[in-house]
């Protein structure tokens, strides 16, 4: 059964080359996918022009994913990506990292892994949270369903559900509208 894409994929990227996807999906020709055959794709998904992405993903439905975001973390790493989310202009998603620590070397291009100190780690973004633009999320951080995290923020440990983070590092500064948001997303099929 062939997938109902998007009117505007006619100019998009090749969907054949995903691990799967649904239906209503854009993706900008112009992005790079270290390992487009570990992307899973859901329903209802724009990924806009510049997306940098290194490590397997699983994306929900109902996302947005504004130009130019980057998420590294190598093919030991995984990004999840909930429904409901948008990810701003500019984000950054750190799945994996040089540790820094002294106990190996970076992870430049000719050094073999064995040499390297690298941590690979999985970022998890829950349903109905939301990056806005040049937000950071550091390794191994779950940012918690409906959590929104302010522009230029830096997120360094888990969030609170429900909860908006500004600053750096990012600090909680009030409470969302879960009921709300929730009932509409049940509208769209959604079921929690």
């Amino acid at each position: 059964m062939k997938k109902q894409l998007s009117d505007e994929s006619s100019a998009g990227y090749d969907y054949s080359k995903l691990k799967s996807f649904g239906e209503d999906v854009f993706i900008s020709n112009d992005i790079e996918l270290r390992r487009p055959n570990l992307l899973e794709v859901g329903s209802h998904i724009r990924i806009d022009c510049g997306l940098y992405l290194t490590p397997p993903a699983e994306i929900g439905s109902y996302i947005h994913i504004g130009p130019y975001v980057t998420v590294i973390g190598g093919p030991k790493s995984i990004l999840k990506i909930g429904s409901f989310i948008t990810i701003g202009a500019g984000s950054k998603i750190l799945c994996g990292s040089d540790n820094f620590s002294g106990d190996g070397l970076v992870s430049a291009p000719g050094i073999p892994f064995e040499y390297t100190s690298v941590n690979f780690t999985h970022v998890t973004l829950e349903d109905f949270s939301n990056l806005c633009v040049n937000s950071v999320v550091l390794p191994g951080v779950t940012i918690g369903e409906g959590s929104v995290i302010g522009a230029c923020a830096l997120v360094t440990k888990d969030t609170e559900p429900w909860t908006v983070y500004m600053g750096v590092p990012a600090r909680p500064v009030k409470k969302r509208n879960k009921e709300k948001m929730i009932e509409l997303a049940r509208k769209l099929g959604y079921s929690p």
